[in-house]
């Protein structure tokens, strides 16, 4: 096993057994043996298919770019897209304008991709229904469409997702 497989399977560990403790909510001595057990088996299963460059993840930057993000997003984003929902549900005036509207993407890995589609179809109001990676678009639904224009589409729905995503995962 070469140092870059261990690498990534001792960071595929830590994080499985992190999470394990972390859902698990106990950390008692058959809870933390278990879970260590199990860490262990998962990181050597899963190490070259989750973690492809261990040094990406010790990258304290790229972390404290995920912590300001989550910060951001579930303050800020969350909160908006939420009451704006909440209004158009209540209001029976406000108007709603549905609309599937293809955005590009500029991320490179599947992680990016991927965080930017959860964020999207986390925040109210929209959801990734597809993904073309050969024209690397994003199919988007979205409960009050201003604009069919992919450019101002992305603008309007995922942009800021975007910016972080590259710095945390490209």
């Amino acid at each position: 096993m070469d140092m870059k497989r261990i690498g990534s399977a001792v960071i595929v560990a830590l994080l499985a057994y992190i999470t394990y403790i972390v859902y698990s909510g106990s950390v008692g001595g058959y809870d933390l043996t278990t879970g260590a057990i199990v860490a262990f088996i998962t990181g050597a299963i899963f190490s070259t298919f989750v973690v492809k460059n261990p040094s990406k993840v010790l990258d304290v930057k790229r972390w404290l770019h995920l912590i300001v993000y989550a910060i951001i997003y579930f303050t800020y984003y969350e909160t908006v897209a939420h009451v704006d929902v909440i209004k158009r549900i209540l209001h029976p005036k406000k108007p709603v304008n549905p609309a599937i509207v293809e955005a590009f993407y500029d991320v490179n890995t599947d992680y990016a991709l991927t965080t930017i589609s959860i964020s999207i179809t986390n925040t109210p109001g929209t959801v990734v229904v597809d993904v073309d990676e050969k024209k690397r678009a994003l199919y988007i639904h979205w409960i009050y469409a201003t604009t069919l224009d992919p450019a101002e589409a992305k603008k309007q729905i995922f942009e800021a997702f975007e910016k972080f995503a590259k710095k945390i995962f490209d």
